[in-house]
């Protein structure tokens, strides 16, 4: 595909952050529409319940997975340059961090993405602890949390040529990804089959997880069509979420596929939300309940830049492209969520069984 046109009309880093908008928007309205996340699913799945929920995060996953394997074998994406599988891998960021991002969305009562999204809808605790995540991601990145972030990625690491890649690493072969992809996709197709999806969420959840391939297909595309060097990267939420915080400090310092790509995603949620006449203001209930997400917000900018991503990020962008960092990642989210909501959600509403709380009598 010959972007030369765009080149001209908007410049490089113009078309290519304009990119980043409209698979922003894409996956901001599929996502919406499907109520896509990965907190939702492993709640689902941890409480003994193949569900809806995780149905639609598998359908997702499953697509991603096997359109990028597919794309790499058909010539069509080469990903050996994303920043998942090249330099040193932190074995200990991706289980300290992945764990943290974990009980930070179960606290937040959604992943990164998830919180975008919902702030498009009208979501007041959502749009404050994104906001939140973005401070503390930037802080990690950059900022006073950095020298910390530093030190506990450093105390395990992975390097080599191949080692980050979990497919060379056990000597498996690029077909082997594409079986694996499929064999997902299936999996995810027989649950979302015997739950009785609508099709609404087949859609939404197919289309979410279809622009994560967008996104490694049109950065590759761009980054031997562009003079100025350009990432092969998908989407993510953790640096770009920080990357457009400081846009605000600087406009026109640096504009590329992540800069476009967070405002795409709340656009794209908001008309999706529009269209379903879901807009709905919604504010925090009580003192309690504003510490937890801002707790969880924490946790998640921290988590989320220690652990290279995050739900998305690591759990879906990089676990296309099987990096090791990433799957250890998202396993450590999946247990850290799981523990989260057995020690904080579901042992509270196992005492509220045991001991009612009856009203006042008036």
């Amino acid at each position: 595909m010959d972007l030369t046109a765009a080149f001209d009309l908007l410049g490089e880093a113009g078309a290519t952050a304009l990119g980043g908008l409209i698979i922003g928007m894409i996956f901001g309205f599929m996502a919406q529409r499907s109520r896509f996340c990965l907190r939702a699913a492993v709640i689902e799945f941890a409480r003994g319940s193949f569900g809806p929920k995780l149905s639609v995060w598998l359908l997702a996953f499953g697509i991603a997975v096997a359109g990028v394997q597919i794309f790499i074998s058909a010539g069509w994406l080469s990903v050996g340059e994303a920043r998942q599988l090249t330099g040193a891998g932190s074995i200990s960021g991706a289980l300290i961090g992945g764990a943290m991002f974990g009980c930070g969305m179960v606290l937040a009562r959604g992943c990164a993405s998830r919180l975008l999204v919902l702030s498009a809808n009208g979501n007041l605790r959502s749009l404050l602890s994104g906001l939140i995540f973005a401070v503390v991601a930037q802080a990690s990145l950059h900022g006073a949390l950095a020298p910390v972030r530093d030190e506990l990625a450093g105390a395990w690491t992975v390097t080599g040529i191949g080692n980050l890649n979990l497919l060379s690493a056990l000597g498996l072969g690029q077909g082997t990804g594409v079986v694996l992809g499929l064999f997902f996709l299936a999996t995810a197709i027989f649950f979302a089959a015997r739950n009785k999806l609508t099709p609404r969420l087949w859609i939404g959840a197919l289309g979410a997880g279809m622009a994560v391939v967008l996104g490694w297909w049109l950065t590759w595309t761009l980054s031997y069509q562009t003079f100025e060097p350009t990432s092969v990267e998908s989407m993510s939420f953790t640096g770009p979420s920080a990357d457009v915080l400081m846009l605000v400090l600087n406009p026109f310092e640096s504009w590329d596929f992540d800069i476009g790509l967070v405002p795409g995603v709340f656009l794209g949620s908001f008309l999706a939300a529009l269209l379903g006449r879901e807009l709905k203001l919604e504010g925090f209930q009580g003192g309690a309940s504003m510490r937890r997400y801002i707790i969880g917000a924490v946790l998640m900018g921290f988590g989320g830049m220690l652990a290279g991503g995050c739900a998305v990020g690591a759990g879906v962008t990089g676990g296309s492209i099987f990096a090791l960092t990433a799957w250890l990642a998202l396993s450590a989210m999946w247990a850290g969520a799981a523990l989260t909501d057995y020690l904080v959600d579901r042992r509270g509403l196992e005492a509220d069984a045991a001991h009612p709380r009856h009203a006042p009598a008036p």
